[in-house]
């Protein structure tokens, strides 16, 4: 059951992603482009008015680095907003694809290592297939690609599969 301090946060959460994500929506139109492109123009119009003096400088600089400042967090929050929303996009599609690994639901969490032993079996795959193409075969099917072999050199570990499945399940509990 909720607690009154949990949904006090949610709120205050929500009401950060509505800020940042129309701030960011906001800031990427061409109004706001416009807006930014005036206030240069009247701020290189205004230097003879003051002479081109260092306060005039300072105006434009302080400016834009706080309004730059400001805006990395605001645009960051929302790419990762946007990043976890298409990984999800992409895990329920293979979830749902016949003949996909389930295994590669969730990839981004994998190690380093974890993920270039499973790009190199990717890549024999694709090299396969070119090779198969340039040979006059198809492409189409759906060869099995054996992801629980170690990397070559090292040991071989508990299955990436039971890892994963252990992973889950924690998450779950």
């Amino acid at each position: 059951m909720p607690t009154k301090k949990n949904v006090a946060t949610q709120e205050k959460r929500g009401l950060f992603l509505r800020f940042a994500k129309a701030t960011a929506n906001a800031a990427g139109s061409p109004p706001a482009f416009l807006l930014a492109s005036g206030a240069i123009v009247l701020w290189a119009i205004s230097g003879p008015l003051f002479g081109y003096s260092d306060t005039w400088q300072l105006v434009i600089n302080t400016s834009t680095t706080i309004i730059t400042f400001l805006m990395v967090f605001l645009i960051q929050n929302t790419q990762n907003r946007d990043s976890r929303a298409l990984q999800l996009k992409l895990d329920e599609l293979l979830r749902v694809s016949d003949g996909a690994h389930n295994m590669l639901l969730d990839l981004e969490e994998l190690s380093d290592e974890e993920l270039k032993a499973i790009c190199k079996k990717y890549l024999a795959l694709a090299e396969l297939a070119r090779t198969q193409m340039r040979n006059g075969q198809g492409d189409t099917d759906c060869p099995t690609v054996a992801l629980d072999e170690a990397p070559a050199g090292k040991k071989k570990a508990a299955p990436l599969k039971s890892r994963l499945r252990k992973k889950v399940s924690r998450k779950k509990a």
